[in-house]
């Protein structure tokens, strides 16, 4: 079957998905009706079909030929707890959830690139498995790791793994990726402060925990400045400070949180470590108990050289080379995509999604996903198969 004849038919029906799924947006862990949907249109299309990995996630198994080969292509489902501000007809009807950062055109272009898989069997054009693999809870709650721990490397075994990311600001037509580093691991803290709360005109009598609360937010920004190698991005921002209820009254209690960013198990180390040693100072000068807790969230983003390479060249194959960007900076933004990568080689992409105009940016209220892109991404993941599962000359 002719491709273009093909995407002629294929991309409004997959259009039509992805609005339906604009227009229907579950959260995190909660992606019932979107995975009914995913199972049914692989069902539909003959596909093996798998369900409950992380409650809500979906695996699709298409094989073909005799190799043992496999590869897996990830799509996250998930929303985003936001009122949408469009007045579109597929805008969210669910109050407080949207998909703000282009889930639903994930989730349908893997939709597509599977139906054209199937349609295209008879040009015989890969050999081995691809997992079509459906994630939930990408935003904040780490979905591709309880996936993993819940048996998905072990149950669809797969050499190398690969996803793609709308990317506003990035012309449609484009593509860009990065070889290493490509989204920075991403880290919570929560700081208890506690010193002896007093009246606001005798503070010699109290312990003040907004003062210690105050000098540890200046401190905690000399590990970027004086602790981190100036050639290794990193940042650290406080962006939670509460404390008191009253002008006359010195709080007991200040408590601190905010995120830590960086692109290397290393200097995620050092940012815990160096954080536990400025809490004790701070402490013991003045006065206070102080209590750090760390969280350790998304690992970094950090794509394979040989994957890259690959991913590369079929880009420049569907887009042409002078679409293809290579010059683009990591992104302090962080993705659970990373949790793949860790356990194998692979790549993860940014296709172009447009300017970003009248606030159509990534968790932005009036953000949606742009349609003209999705037969790009059905072209790039159908072509990715056939050059990482070639057919093997008899």
């Amino acid at each position: 079957m002719d491709i273009e004849l093909l995407l002629q038919t294929l991309v409004p029906r997959i259009a039509a998905i992805r609005r339906d799924l604009h227009g229907h947006p579950e959260l995190a862990f909660g992606e019932w009706r979107t995975a009914d949907v995913v199972a049914a249109h692989l069902q539909s299309l003959g596909l093996e079909v798998h369900r409950g990995l992380a409650g809500t996630g979906v695996v699709g198994r298409l094989k073909r030929g005799s190799s043992d080969r496999a590869i897996g292509l990830r799509a996250d489902m998930d929303a985003l707890p936001l009122d949408e501000l469009n007045v579109f007809s597929h805008r969210s009807g669910h109050p407080g959830c949207m998909h703000a950062c282009g889930h639903d055109g994930h989730t349908a272009m893997l939709l597509g690139a599977a139906e054209a898989l199937v349609a295209t069997a008879e040009l015989d054009n890969f050999d081995g498995s691809v997992y079509f693999i459906f994630q939930p809870a990408e935003e904040h709650e780490g979905g591709a790791r309880v996936m993993i721990e819940q048996g998905l490397l072990e149950r669809f075994p797969m050499q190398a793994v690969f996803g793609l990311h709308n990317w506003p600001g990035l012309a449609a037509g484009q593509m860009a990726l990065i070889e290493g580093p490509v989204m920075a691991g991403a880290d919570r803290f929560e700081i208890t402060v506690t010193g002896r709360g007093g009246h606001a005109a005798m503070p010699h009598q109290a312990a003040d925990s907004v003062v210690a609360g105050a000098a540890l937010v200046q401190a905690l920004q000399t590990l970027v400045s004086r602790n981190t190698e100036p050639l290794e991005p990193a940042v650290l921002s406080v962006t939670r400070f509460h404390a008191g209820h009253a002008d006359n009254v010195l709080p007991e209690q200040a408590v601190l949180g905010g995120t830590v960013r960086s692109f290397s198990a290393a200097q995620q180390v050092m940012m815990e470590t160096g954080m536990g040693r400025i809490c004790d100072g701070v402490a013991a000068t003045y006065g206070v108990a102080i209590a750090l807790a760390f969280e350790r969230g998304y690992p970094p983003t950090i794509n394979s050289a040989a994957e890259t390479a690959l991913c590369r060249e079929v880009a420049e194959e569907v887009l042409t080379a002078g679409n293809v960007r290579t010059d683009l900076k990591p992104s302090m933004g962080a993705e659970d995509f990373a949790f793949l990568l860790h356990e194998r080689p692979g790549c993860y992409v940014w296709l172009g999604n447009g300017p970003g105009e009248g606030g159509c940016l990534l968790h932005s209220p009036r953000y949606d996903f742009n349609d003209e892109i999705i037969p790009l991404g059905i072209r790039y993941w159908l072509r990715l198969v056939e050059r990482a599962l070639p057919c093997r000359a008899d």
